[in-house]
């Protein structure tokens, strides 16, 4: 596929103290397609928002090269990269109305066309569902509609990659989940590359096209939502992309597990440990008769629940087993 960014052995070194250094990110290497929602997942410190502002140019790598459209960029200040960024925090200016925080950027970014700059931050807040709101002040919006400003002022100046670090956090979790959905519904609209980093796996899995797993500032894997969660690579990645249960020194995933109160030829006994009600699912928490724990997810269809202490029988096809090298 066309690359739109690329990052070729991209390394960050921060002074730690006299005698050693603390590396961010570590030769990370990373071909983001055009028109693509990438992100970067990861837990906190594993490099993900380090990698977003070297794309930035808020950082400058120790080592590799940045290309933007086959161009290099990383000896570029922020202001001459044809990339946006969208804050944690949105960093709206509260006495500005939305209108003219959406203009802010058109009218201080250098080298930003003023030609007809009317009617492109008339279709942004058209296109962000913004119209009719103009003119209130950030302190009169929800929460998503701040979001969508914040997007709208980095949207206006037609970036070829938008990177929202962590954008999500701010808002309650009900609200994330009719985010997200807008999040992914605006990138296929206005066809632009997201890079986008969260800790939030769903978050990831719903939203994106292709994901790195960051891990100890590396990649770790890199590939669609299904393929890292259903073939991952490494046990970090398998830990980390949902839950997982280790048997034998195999990996498999609660819904992999089938669980039954009559034996099989290919069953295990086991005993209830505990239940879980999740509404639509239930978590069976069960001890093996070697002593390790599985949890298996089962449908809350109304049928009797599995009980503490009760004993049962856990089956699985040998397919689903995942094994890893590292």
């Amino acid at each position: 596929m066309d690359a739109v960014l690329e990052l070729a052995e991209i390394s960050k070194n921060f002074s730690k103290n006299f005698s050693g250094r603390l590396v961010a990110v570590d030769r990370v290497t990373l071909s983001i397609p055009r028109g693509s929602f990438f992100s970067l997942l990861g837990p906190s410190g594993c490099g993900k928002t380090t990698t977003l502002r070297l794309v930035a140019g808020f950082e400058t790598p120790s080592t590799g090269e940045i290309r933007l459209n086959g161009r290099r960029i990383d000896h570029l200040p922020p202001y001459r990269r044809n990339v946006n960024t969208v804050f944690q925090s949105y960093a709206l200016f509260p006495h500005l109305t939305v209108r003219s925080n959406v203009e802010f950027g058109l009218r201080n970014k250098r080298d930003a066309p003023m030609n007809g700059a009317a009617d492109r931050v008339r279709r942004v807040l058209e296109q962000l569902e913004l119209a009719g709101k103009e003119s209130r002040k950030p302190s009169e919006l929800s929460g998503g509609e701040r979001q969508r400003v914040a997007l709208a002022r980095a949207l206006v100046l037609s970036p070829e990659v938008l990177l929202l670090d962590e954008p999500l956090s701010a808002l309650d979790p009900q609200l994330r989940k009719q985010v997200r959905a807008e999040l992914k519904d605006l990138q296929r609209r206005v066809g632009i590359t997201f890079l986008f980093v969260t800790h939030d796996q769903e978050e990831a899995l719903s939203m994106s096209d292709f994901i790195a797993v960051m891990n100890e500032g590396r990649v770790e894997q890199t590939g669609s939502p299904e393929q890292v969660y259903r073939r991952p690579k490494t046990r970090f990645v398998a830990s980390f992309l949902g839950a997982m249960n280790w048997v034998n020194g195999c990996g498999l995933r609660p819904e992999a597990l089938r669980l039954s109160r009559s034996a099989s030829a290919d069953s295990r006994a086991a005993t209830v440990v505990s239940s879980t009600f999740l509404g639509p699912v239930m978590h069976v928490e069960t001890r093996l008769e070697s002593g390790e724990t599985c949890t298996a997810q089962v449908f809350a269809n109304g049928s009797e629940p599995f009980r503490a202490g009760e004993p049962v029988h856990l089956c699985w096809d040998a397919s689903d087993e995942l094994r890893f090298t590292a």
